[in-house]
C-alpha cells in the first residue's frame, strides 16, 4: 500500500459501515459508555505522544471490530458467576462468523471488558494502554517501505489481539475490582523481592515506561531474596545481641576476679574528691579489678567502703573487688605518710625511713646536712642553740608517696607546706603584737601549746598561760615556763612521771624548768588549731594548769589553787601505781 505523508493507509472494509456501529451501541449502552471513555482517554494520549507515534497505533479496539464484524450476526448471552445472563451482544456474531473470527471476536471483547475495569481503578492505565498498543502493533518493527500483507478475503485484517500481550478474558462487572487488587499485590511483592518490580527479563519501553501487564512473566531474583533474608537476620541478630548486652550490664552481676590477686604489685593513686565510681575506673585501668561496677558494689557492701581516703595504695593485679576494698579501707595499707599535729622531727625522720625502706638515720642525716637547701624562710634558724633547724617546719598533714619519692623530696614538700601556711596566717606581722621577739618564737609558743593541750579550748587557755608567764611582772614563776614537755624534748623522751627535782637541776637550753623564757626553737610541729590559738589567746588571766585524771586539763589563776590540784594529781598517781 502506498504511503501518504509518511503514514501507511490501511484498507477499510466497506461492508462494515457506520450504521452497524450505531445499532450495536444503541443496543448495548454499556459499550457506548465505554466508547465515550475510551475516546476521551485517547484524546489525552494523542496530546502526550508525538504525531509519528500516535498515528502508528491501531484504532480503538471496539471501533475496529465494529468495522470488521459483518452485519446481522446474532448476539451471544454470557453468564456471570451468579448464573445471571450478561448480554454482550456477541452470541449472534459468533454463531454466524467464521471460526477464526469468533475466536478473535471473543478475545477482542475480552480485552475491552478488561480495559474497562483497569482504566476505572488504576492510575497507570494510560501508560499501560500505550505500552500494550506498542507491544501489540505488528508494524512497530517492520520495514516502513515494505509491502504489508493483505487479508485473503474481504474483511480480513491483521489480528492485533492474538498476541500474548492481549488482555485476559473478561470477567463479570461485579468481580472486575479483584483484578486491580491482585495486580497491586503482585506489583508490591515484585517491588520488594524483585528490585522495584523490574524482574529478570523485563525491558523498559522506548520511552522509559514498563511494558504492559500482559507481557513476559517476571522472575523474582534469588539473590535479592537472599540479600533481604541476610539483612533481616542481621538486624534481628544484632538487635538481640545488643539487647542482651544491655540487659546483662543493667541487671546482671558485674564482671569480677576471684582471690587476692596475682604476684604483680602496682601502686594506684586515688585523687582527692574521687567517688566510688571514679575509684573503680582507676582500678580497672590499672588492672586491679575486672570492672568498675564490681568495685562499687563491693564498696557499698563493706561498712567501711565509703570511708576510703585519697592516696596511693599498694595493690595487686587481678584482685577481687572485695579484696581491693578490704585493703583500701585499712589505713595501715595506705601508701602515704601522715604527720600528726605536734609530732617531733625525730619521729618524722624515722617514719620516712620506714615508708621508703631506707636504713635508720638516713632522713635525719639528710635533714641536718641539707637544712639550708630545703626552703626554710629567712627568719628561721636565728639562734645557734637550736637542736634541729627543721623543727617546727615539717608541716603536719598526709603525704602521698610514689615510686619517685625520696627523703629529700618529702622534706622539701613539708617545709614548703609549713612556710605557705605561716605566710597565710600572717605570723611575721603578728609577732610584735603578741610581745614576741620574732616569728620563730610564735612557732615555738604554738609547739608548746600543742604539746601540753588536748583540744582547741585547751590551746587558747594554754597560750594565755605562756604569755602570762613570759611577762616581766611574773613573780610566781619568775618568768619560767616550767613545761614538762620541754624537759622531755631535751631528754628526747615522753614521760609523765619524772622527778621534778631532777628536772629542775637538768641544765639545757630547752629545759624551761631550769631557764627563763622560751626555748631556742620549737619542740615539735604545731598544727593549725594550735597556731590559731597562739595567735588568738583566751585572755582569761590563767597562770597554772594541771590534768588530774590525764584527760581533762584544769586551769587556775593563783598558785594556791594550783597546789591543791597538784596534790590531787599526786594522790591519783600513787593509787594507780599501787602505793
Amino acid at each position: 500500500m502506498p504511503y501518504v505523508d509518511g503514514q501507511q493507509q490501511y484498507p477499510q472494509e466497506p461492508q462494515y459501515d457506520q450504521q452497524y456501529q450505531q445499532e450495536q451501541y444503541q443496543q448495548h449502552p454499556q459499550y457506548q459508555e465505554y466508547s465515550n471513555d475510551q475516546q476521551h482517554q485517547y484524546a489525552n494520549d494523542q496530546q502526550q505522544y508525538p504525531n509519528d507515534q500516535r498515528h502508528q497505533y491501531p484504532q480503538d479496539p471496539q471501533q475496529q471490530y465494529a468495522q470488521q464484524a459483518p452485519q446481522g450476526y446474532p448476539q451471544q448471552e454470557t453468564y456471570d458467576g451468579g448464573g445471571q445472563v450478561w448480554d454482550t451482544g456477541m452470541n449472534q456474531v459468533q454463531a454466524q462468523a467464521p471460526a477464526h473470527l469468533q475466536t478473535h471476536a471473543g478475545q477482542d471483547y475480552a480485552g475491552v471488558a478488561q480495559a474497562t475495569g483497569q482504566y476505572a481503578g488504576v492510575a497507570q492505565a494510560t501508560d499501560q494502554y500505550a505500552d500494550v498498543a506498542q507491544a501489540a502493533d505488528p508494524y512497530a518493527g517492520a520495514d516502513p517501505y515494505a509491502q504489508q500483507p493483505v487479508g485473503g478475503y474481504p474483511g480480513e485484517a491483521p489480528d492485533l489481539y492474538a498476541t500474548p500481550e492481549a488482555f485476559p478474558p473478561p470477567r463479570p462487572p461485579g468481580r472486575r475490582h479483584l483484578d486491580i487488587e491482585e495486580d497491586a499485590a503482585d506489583e508490591a511483592e515484585d517491588s520488594f523481592l524483585g528490585g522495584g518490580g523490574h524482574g529478570d527479563g523485563d525491558d523498559d519501553g522506548p520511552d522509559g515506561r514498563r511494558p504492559g501487564r500482559g507481557g513476559k512473566p517476571k522472575k523474582r531474583s534469588g539473590m535479592a531474596c537472599l540479600i533481604a533474608a541476610v539483612v533481616i537476620v542481621g538486624v534481628v541478630g544484632g538487635g538481640g545481641y545488643y539487647g542482651y548486652t544491655y540487659l546483662k550490664a543493667k541487671f546482671g552481676a558485674a564482671e569480677d576476679f576471684a582471690g587476692s590477686g596475682i604476684d604483680e604489685a602496682v601502686d594506684v593513686e586515688i585523687p582527692k574528691g574521687a567517688g566510688l565510681g571514679q575509684m573503680g575506673r582507676i582500678l580497672k585501668e590499672a588492672g586491679v579489678v575486672a570492672s568498675a561496677q564490681a568495685f562499687v558494689d563491693a564498696a557499698n557492701a563493706n561498712p567501711k567502703g565509703k570511708s576510703i581516703q585519697p592516696g596511693i595504695y599498694p595493690l595487686k593485679k587481678k584482685m577481687s573487688a572485695a579484696a581491693a576494698v578490704e585493703v583500701m579501707t585499712d589505713p595501715t595499707k595506705l601508701h602515704v605518710l601522715t604527720i600528726a599535729e605536734g609530732m617531733r622531727n625525730t619521729t618524722v625522720y624515722d617514719a620516712i625511713d620506714r615508708k621508703l625502706e631506707k636504713p635508720a638515720g638516713t632522713t635525719k642525716d639528710i635533714a641536718l646536712r641539707e637544712a639550708k637547701n630545703l626552703g626554710l624562710p629567712a627568719w628561721a634558724n636565728n639562734d645557734p642553740k637550736i637542736m634541729d633547724p627543721l623543727e617546727g617546719f615539717l608541716y603536719p598533714m598526709r603525704y602521698d608517696l610514689t615510686k619517685d619519692s625520696t627523703p629529700e623530696s618529702l622534706l622539701k614538700q613539708m617545709v614548703k607546706n609549713a612556710t605557705d601556711k605561716y605566710a597565710e596566717l600572717g605570723v611575721e606581722g603578728k609577732a610584735k603584737e603578741l610581745g614576741l621577739e620574732n616569728p620563730l618564737q610564735v612557732i615555738t609558743v604554738a609547739s608548746l601549746v600543742n604539746a601540753e593541750g588536748k583540744n582547741h579550748d585547751d590551746f587558747r587557755k594554754m597560750s594565755e598561760v605562756v604569755y602570762n608567764r613570759l611577762k616581766k611582772t611574773n613573780d610566781v614563776t619568775n618568768r619560767k615556763i616550767e613545761f614538762d614537755s620541754t624537759y622531755n624534748y631535751a631528754k628526747n623522751q615522753s614521760e609523765i612521771n619524772f622527778n621534778l627535782t631532777e628536772a629542775k637541776a637538768f641544765v639545757n637550753p630547752y629545759n624551761t624548768h631550769n631557764v627563763k623564757g622560751l626555748p631556742p626553737g620549737p619542740i615539735g610541729n604545731p598544727g593549725l588549731d594550735a597556731l590559731t590559738a597562739t595567735l588568738s589567746p583566751d585572755h582569761g588571766g590563767w597562770m597554772f594548769f594541771v590534768s588530774v585524771d590525764g584527760n581533762k586539763t584544769t586551769f587556775t589563776k593563783t598558785y594556791d589553787e594550783h597546789l591543791k590540784l597538784v596534790a590531787e594529781f599526786q594522790e591519783r598517781q600513787k593509787q594507780k601505781n599501787g602505793g
